[in-house]
């Protein structure tokens, strides 16, 4: 079912556009297994097919903040127990905040 995130601009109330992400898997280390940016509508489809084990999403925030931002960089650490589900991975971001949770 794969891995997704949608970044949200709470301080705009607007997607976040080209964020930089990177998704990396954890083999004793970890690992790039992708990366890329958010589509116009904060969207990003990282992985199809992933396999059981922690993961780790980066947000380049201080490149899309433009430098105006306390955390120029977000790291979610997650687990992959079921391959077979989806796991879709939101921020909510703002230069002087961020929350997370696990979407559907």
């Amino acid at each position: 079912m794969g891995i997704s995130t949608h970044v949200l601009d709470t301080s705009t109330g607007r997607p976040a556009a080209n964020v930089k992400i990177s998704l990396e898997f954890d083999r004793g280390g970890f690992d790039v297994v992708c990366h890329g940016k958010t589509n116009e509508d904060g969207r990003l489809r990282l992985i199809e097919q992933p396999d059981s084990g922690v993961y780790r999403i980066t947000f380049e925030t201080g490149e899309y903040f433009k430098g105006e931002t306390f955390f120029p960089v977000v790291t979610i650490t997650f687990e992959v127990r079921d391959p077979a589900q989806h796991y879709h991975v939101p921020l909510l971001v703002s230069p002087f905040g961020y929350s997370t949770y696990r979407g559907s």
